[in-house]
C-alpha cells in the first residue's frame, strides 16, 4: 500500500468566510441609520421668564439711490436734496448702528456721489456701503 502525502481527511480551507461578517455589519448599519434620528429630539424644558430680551436688535439698513437724472430716493421714497441730511440724521438718532447703502447709476457724475457721501457723513453715520453689479464674465 502506498502512503500518499495527503491524509484521509479533506483539505481545510484557510480562507475566512466573509459573508456572515458582511451581513452582520449591514444589519448594524441599518440599526444605526434608524436609531440616529431618534437621538436628536429636543427635551421639553420649561424655561424661566425674564423681562429683558437677550437677543440683539438687527442693525438697521437704509438704501439711498441716485438715478441718472440726479433724483434721490431713500428707502424707495423720492426725497429732495435738502431733505437728505435731516432724514439720515433721523435714522441715526433712532439707532446709532445704522448702515447706509449707496446705490448710484453709473451715469451719475462722480461729484454728485461724493456730495451724497458727504451728506451721509454730516448726518453722523460712519458706516457706508456701495451697491454695485458684478462685472460680466467674458467667455474666452
Amino acid at each position: 500500500m502506498k502512503i500518499s502525502p495527503r491524509s484521509s481527511r479533506q483539505d481545510m480551507l484557510s480562507e475566512i468566510n466573509m459573508v456572515p461578517f458582511i451581513d452582520v455589519v449591514l444589519v448594524l448599519l441599518i440599526i444605526f441609520m434608524l436609531a440616529t434620528p431618534l437621538l436628536y429630539r429636543g427635551l421639553k424644558i420649561n424655561l424661566p421668564k425674564t423681562s429683558a430680551n437677550s437677543l440683539k436688535k438687527p442693525v438697521p439698513k437704509v438704501v439711498v439711490s441716485i438715478t441718472h437724472q440726479g433724483l434721490i430716493y431713500i428707502g424707495g421714497h423720492k426725497v429732495e436734496w435738502q431733505s437728505v441730511r435731516p432724514m439720515l440724521s433721523a435714522y441715526y438718532k433712532k439707532d446709532k448702528r445704522v448702515i447706509v447703502y449707496l446705490k448710484a447709476d453709473q451715469k451719475v457724475n462722480y461729484g454728485i456721489v461724493v456730495h451724497l457721501m458727504d451728506l451721509v457723513k454730516q448726518a453722523g453715520i460712519d458706516r457706508l456701503g456701495m451697491i454695485t453689479m458684478p462685472a460680466s464674465q467674458k467667455s474666452g
